[in-house]
């Protein structure tokens, strides 16, 4: 096999993350979720679904405030990676969500302050980063774009550190939408890549992490969680909400991620995929795998989808799943395929369905969004 070149730029460490999720708050409540398998699905109470086929979500008690709730993590990651005075300040604010949920309601004039760009805009302000910042509303691929971009900018110089911060609470528009279009899994299970899947479930999540170029943490006296080692994004364009059979475009990403990354498939030791246990997507996404490891490493390589567990975070998922990809490889655990998981032959993948422990060293984690988008990360340990 040729030797591959080195990677280009500056190794890009995640030195922090924090999160709130269905599990629980904190990064220790996710990760005993996740690499136990213990689903967090209960009935619905935030909002009237008497009427609706799904009854269950990742939900949270209550009716928690996400705006609160992404400050908390927020400030809960730049206070462990050490952030504080100026070195805080002129930390930027790479935010991915969604409108506040009550931003369809109001006449013109109010709906704007109501927008992603100026929830970021509070975010930052209320957690003391610097006032440059950016939003991505890019669905289900909206926080892995920000990781990339990100780490883009930290690889060339352009950027010390970074905070990305995502969050999706439940409600009820988006959950009658996917409901009504028959995406839910009515028996209130999320199987990816199994025999008989129904369809996904929604989670709520707010998490932040803290990237920095790998010298700038050195110099701080700081000791990286793992690096962000590529980062690829591809469109196929396919169809406006059906994923491209084949997985073309997640193939491409997959190769992007890996080829920045100077690895090859055979370095991969677990994929977090994207698996959002629809029908469509699971045996897509499988196909695209298989093109871009190869069938060998792509039957071989563990594989799980933790959005079983946590739920199906849309703008959030992303960070959700980086974080979970990061404690995999600190902690050396795999994660569990939750939901109770029987073999599909449209889906030939090694998939991790029990608590296993394992060294890791590259772990790769996709998206996939309406549209054709795809993200794929390389996380080295």
């Amino acid at each position: 096999m040729p030797e591959l070149p080195a990677p280009a730029g500056r190794p890009v460490a995640v030195t922090a993350l924090d999160a709130v999720t269905a599990c629980g708050r904190g990064t220790a409540a996710l990760a005993g979720a996740v690499f136990d398998g213990t689903a967090g699905f209960v009935p619905v109470d935030r909002f009237d679904v008497s009427a609706r086929r799904t009854k269950v979500a990742a939900q949270l008690p209550g009716d928690p405030d996400l705006a609160a709730e992404l400050a908390a993590v927020v400030a809960g990651a730049t206070a462990a990676a050490g952030l504080e005075g100026e070195l805080l300040a002129g930390t930027p604010l790479f935010f991915a969500g969604t409108h506040d949920r009550a931003a369809a309601r109001p006449d013109g004039a109010d709906r704007t302050d109501l927008r992603a760009g100026a929830l970021a805009a509070r975010l930052a302000a209320a957690t003391g980063l610097s006032g440059a910042l950016r939003a991505y509303t890019t669905a289900c691929v909206a926080a892995s774009t920000a990781v990339a971009d990100a780490a883009a900018l930290i690889s060339a110089g352009r950027l010390e550190r970074a905070v990305v911060a995502a969050g999706y609470f439940l409600e009820a528009d988006r959950f009658t939408l996917f409901d009504s279009a028959r995406s839910l899994a009515s028996d209130g299970r999320l199987r990816p890549f199994s025999a008989g899947r129904q369809g996904m479930l929604l989670g709520d999540a707010a998490v932040a992490v803290v990237l920095e170029a790998e010298s700038a943490a050195a110099d701080r006296g700081r000791e990286p969680l793992a690096r962000i080692a590529g980062w690829g994004r591809a469109g196929d364009a396919y169809h406006v909400s059906q994923p491209h059979p084949e997985g073309v475009g997640l193939a491409r990403a997959v190769a992007t991620a890996l080829r920045r990354a100077g690895l090859t498939a055979e370095d991969l030791d677990y994929v977090n995929a994207h698996g959002s246990g629809t029908t469509a997507s699971d045996t897509a996404e499988s196909a695209g795998l298989h093109r871009a490891l190869g069938a060998e490493t792509a039957a071989r390589v563990p594989v799980s989808s933790t959005k079983s567990v946590h739920g199906h975070t849309l703008e959030a998922s992303g960070l959700v799943e980086l974080a979970v990809s990061v404690l995999a490889l600190t902690q050396g655990r795999l994660p569990v395929n939750g939901g109770g998981y029987e073999p599909d032959p449209d889906c030939p993948l090694t998939v991790v369905d029990r608590p296993r422990s394992a060294p890791l060293r590259h772990v790769l984690t996709l998206n996939a969004a309406f549209g054709g988008a795809n993200t794929a990360l390389v996380v080295s340990r």
